[in-house]
Parts: C-alpha cells; sequence; structure tokens
C-alpha cells in the first residue's frame, strides 16, 4: 500500500458541500491499494503511520508519535497515488488494486488505525470529495509497504 500524510492541525472533506469527515490535530492519511496488497500490508502501514514520531516534543523536535499527542487520523481513499506518468503526459493507474478490492483494503485500513487506538474519520471511496486542510510544519511524508 501507499500513502502520503500530511500533519495537520486541522483537515476536512466534503462531499456535494456536507462535511462527511474532519479531524483537528493529527494526520491526513492519503491512501492507495495497490495491485498485490493484502490485509497485512494495510496493518503493516498502519502500524508504521501510528509510530512515526512526527510530532513535535517539548523541546520543538519531531519526536513524538500520532498516539503520544492524542491526534486522529483523516483517512482518504486516493487511488492517484498508482499514477504512472513514463510513458506520456497522461497517467495511467493499472497498478492499482481494482475497485472493489481497493475499496475492501482501504476499509479494513480504516479499521486497522482504529484497532490501534487512533481516533479516525474517513472519506466516502470512489467520491468526488474536496479536501480542505492546514498543514503543519509542513511535514509530508510518502510511505509506502
Amino acid at each position: 500500500m501507499r500513502a502520503l500524510i500530511q500533519r495537520v492541525s486541522q483537515a476536512r472533506l466534503e462531499v456535494d458541500g456536507t462535511i462527511i469527515g474532519q479531524i483537528k490535530h493529527g494526520l491526513l492519511v492519503l491512501v492507495c491499494a495497490m495491485q498485490g496488497d493484502t490485509e497485512e500490508s494495510g496493518a503493516r502501514l498502519a502500524l508504521k503511520i501510528s509510530k512515526l514520531r512526527i510530532f513535535r516534543d517539548d523541546a520543538g523536535k519531531m519526536n513524538k508519535s500520532l498516539s503520544d499527542v492524542g491526534g486522529s487520523a483523516l483517512i482518504v481513499s486516493q487511488f492517484t497515488l498508482a499514477a504512472d506518468t513514463s510513458r506520456g503526459n497522461r497517467p495511467g493507474f493499472s497498478s492499482a488494486a481494482p475497485p472493489e478490492t481497493g475499496q475492501a483494503l482501504y476499509e479494513k485500513f480504516s479499521d486497522q488505525m482504529a484497532e490501534l487506538g487512533i481516533p479516525v474519520a474517513t472519506g466516502a471511496f470512489g467520491a468526488d470529495m474536496a479536501v480542505t486542510l492546514t498543514n503543519d510544519g509542513p511535514v509530508t511524508l510518502w510511505l509506502e509497504v
């Protein structure tokens, strides 16, 4: 699985002007299930994200995890993270998991994050969503397991 995570002071998702998910301090997690990914891939990614020490401690160093700071995760399915632009200007997405598999893995990943004690808000799989966030730092990381 692939994820782009952003440390945020706030983030929210809207569909047709209606807020469907929002968090305050925590992480915006854009996640993509790739072909060949499994629930175990998602579990490894969830554990990695929950333990990443990317939040400031009292000395201002990135030394605390999402759990340490009591943060939340806003998890958004983002198949475009599978983009292949090696053959021109129009991206291809054939390395992404098929939609039904992608949705199942996205939902399981969200559950796995919650099982680790992280408060989770989610988007709507396959929906056209408006994402609003305030990037904190900015801190943005690319992860792949």
